[in-house]
């Protein structure tokens, strides 16, 4: 069974049930206790996945799990990416009668979900943590039980999440057919060797990149983002927005790389439609926006386009340094695109206050007059967004555009061409944002107040998205390094 291996997890469901328990206790309506008891734990789950960061790979479960360097890359950096969530949810939570016990346990218990789903190794624990982390999500997109909004939101990703993990399901359970195995090594080998059944592969592989396309919220599976975004709470939104997208890239690489790569020239053709697709109808769509989380949503599934153009670029040639190249820049690219998004709706919440959601593109209005450092800070996020140089968006787009002008592939260099043109699209709206606090008058001259905590992270996350894209050669090392002992084939 090998539970050592799987003890971040382990300690992370003890934690999410303690949480639990002890908040039924807490009389505070402020939730310190919980709150504290959350953070401290999530800060030791992901202490936990980073110092295992050099161990050798190691097969736990039954052969159920694959404990790697990888897995504990996406979830340490998810549990980093859930701590500083919870801290700018927790001012906007209190405000909306939200910070409630069930916040904290069903935000540790998707966080457990996205780490089953990036060290599973057999296709039921990728099932298995799917559900778990959505599940969560569903409920916590409800957590506002008297907003109509919030509750059409979560019926609408309900509804839509079931149809896609019907999909996914549908699709893995006809490679199990074909194959004879859930085990992804074991499926690996027999579609290596000739499966006798081609055409249930093939079928079998579409079906899957359905479903992974919903849950990176890729063109044309993307119809539930923008709706579930705006109305979701800020707080669900930044949840769904933030460690999911890690946990999607990773059983994407899982699945399709780990487990079907002898059906690269099926599935890669699926990934370069899907790429194009999202940058077209993310940028174009966003465009219209007035609604800021509305855009952000958009964007969200141009960015998506990226990072599925690194993964599709990684075995255009069969050389396995090429593949790394290209893998490890989609993983930086969503690693960073993490990291900006927690910012941009984080700050969202904290202009936020009692009966009034900062949402509206409008409501920025000569921020800079306002708070002149929550302005830069903002500019700097929709700067990476754009991909402007010094920021870590720049250096992401570029990863990703050099990996695929390196294939020599015609095709592949049309692609970078047109991505680049459809980014200057994006960048009109993401500028307009900029312009809209710099330069128009505000309409609310209050000042603003948030918690120390969450200035000083807000502060921090600002500084780091910056900092990536000047020195983003440490992050880009981790990634490659993670994926050398990862990716076994």
């Amino acid at each position: 069974m090998n539970w050592v291996a799987a003890y971040p997890e382990i300690a992370l469901l003890v934690m999410a049930c303690v949480v639990a328990l002890v908040d039924l206790f807490v009389t505070d309506p402020r939730r310190t206790p919980t709150y504290w008891l959350s953070q401290l734990s999530l800060a030791v789950v992901a202490a936990m996945h980073f110092a295992a960061l050099g161990d050798a790979p190691a097969v736990a479960m039954q052969g159920m799990m694959i404990v790697d360097p990888m897995s504990h890359l996406l979830s340490g950096v998810s549990a980093i990416a859930l701590i500083v969530t919870l801290v700018y949810a927790r001012p906007y939570a209190e405000s909306r009668d939200m910070l409630k016990g069930e916040l904290f346990t069903l935000s540790m218990l998707s966080l457990l979900g996205v780490g089953v789903m990036v060290a599973a190794n057999n296709f039921l624990m990728i099932y298995l943590g799917l559900e778990l982390m959505s599940l969560s999500l569903y409920a916590l997109t409800a957590l506002r039980r008297d907003h109509t909004v919030s509750t059409e939101a979560a019926m609408k990703y309900f509804v839509l999440g079931a149809l896609a993990s019907g999909f996914l399901l549908y699709g893995l359970s006809m490679m199990y057919g074909a194959t004879g195995s859930l085990s992804i090594p074991r499926v690996f080998e027999v579609v290596a060797a000739g499966a006798p059944n081609k055409a249930v592969l093939v079928l079998g592989v579409v079906f899957v990149v359905a479903g992974l396309g919903f849950k990176l919220g890729a063109a044309p599976f993307h119809m539930w983002v923008p709706d579930v975004y705006q109305g979701a709470p800020t707080a669900a939104t930044l949840l769904i927005g933030g460690a999911p997208k890690l946990a999607a890239f990773g059983i994407t690489l899982r699945l399709l790389v780990d487990g079907m790569l002898g059906l690269a020239n099926d599935w890669q053709q699926m990934l370069l439609v899907m790429a194009v697709a999202s940058l077209v109808v993310g940028n174009l769509a966003a465009i219209a926006q007035t609604n800021l989380k509305r855009m952000l949503a958009y964007s969200t599934i141009a960015q998506m386009g990226f990072v599925v153009l690194g993964l599709a670029s990684g075995v255009i040639n069969g050389s396995s340094d090429f593949a790394l190249n290209a893998y490890s820049s989609a993983m930086f690219y969503a690693i960073t695109y993490v990291l900006t998004t927690l910012g941009s709706f984080g700050l969202v919440m904290l202009l936020s206050r009692q009966g009034f959601e900062s949402e509206q593109i409008s409501d920025l209005a000569g921020l800079y007059k306002r708070s002149p450092w929550y302005a830069l800070v903002m500019a700097i996020y929709m700067f990476s967004l754009t991909g402007i140089p010094p920021t870590a968006g720049f250096y992401g787009k570029l990863a990703v555009l050099q990996a695929m002008v390196t294939t020599g592939s015609e095709l592949y260099i049309w692609l970078a061409v047109i991505a680049v043109m459809l980014s200057l699209i994006g960048a009109f709206y993401y500028l307009r944002v900029v312009k809209v606090m710099f330069f128009d008058e505000p309409t609310d001259r209050a000042g603003l107040t948030a918690p120390a905590d969450a200035r000083f992270v807000m502060s921090i996350n600002g500084l780091a998205v910056l900092v990536l894209g000047i020195l983003p050669g440490g992050l880009l090392t981790l990634c490659s390094q993670a994926l050398t002992r990862a990716l076994t084939h």
